[in-house]
């Protein structure tokens, strides 16, 4: 059986791309449900999402009688972490379904890989830094704020960032 992990997606550019993410982790033996923001929805192509997850994109909680419907995840990647999400999610804001499972993540102790993704005005607002310095303090493993970005104006999101630090969080023997 693969480990699980959860993989929120933010309103962002490199969400156009996120299937490219989606493939690596399968790659690396990992299943993944994707958890899109509502900002996120209209950056996704839900459908193909699910037909390579074979999970349904989750784009709302459940209701008090509903039975959970994804398994216990292994690992929370969030990417790309946009400004709203990150200083939110460092304030303990709980009012999206991705929030809530950011920060359950985060109170469960759960492996958490970040990748911060915003605009250079946002980047330089003083909330941000101090959040990003937060969630790293909580032990949520973070890219450089421009990590995802192409190194060419039509090159490729720089998923590697995001696998590198997946990586460095297995234990020494290989497990997750």
């Amino acid at each position: 059986m693969k480990p699980l992990t959860y993989l929120v997606v933010c309103g962002a550019p490199p969400a156009r791309a996120i299937a490219e993410l989606v493939k690596l982790l399968q790659d690396d033996g990992w299943e993944v449900c994707v958890i899109p923001t509502a900002a996120a929805l209209a950056w996704l192509d839900s459908g193909a999402i699910e037909r390579l997850t074979g999970h349904p994109v989750e784009t709302h909680g459940r209701t008090p009688d509903e039975p959970k419907r994804l398994g216990e995840p292994a690992l929370v990647i969030v990417a790309p972490a946009t400004f709203n999400t990150i200083n939110k999610w460092a304030l303990g804001i709980n009012d999206t379904p991705a929030l809530g499972v950011l920060n359950e993540a985060l109170g469960a102790g759960l492996p958490i890989v970040a990748s911060p993704y915003a605009k250079l005005s946002l980047s330089a607002h003083p909330a941000f830094d101090r959040s990003l310095a937060e969630l790293e303090g909580y032990g949520v493993r973070l890219t450089r704020t421009e990590a995802l970005r192409p190194d060419r104006e039509d090159g490729p999101f720089q998923w590697s960032a995001v696998m590198h630090l997946v990586h460095e969080v297995r234990d020494p023997n290989g497990n997750r």
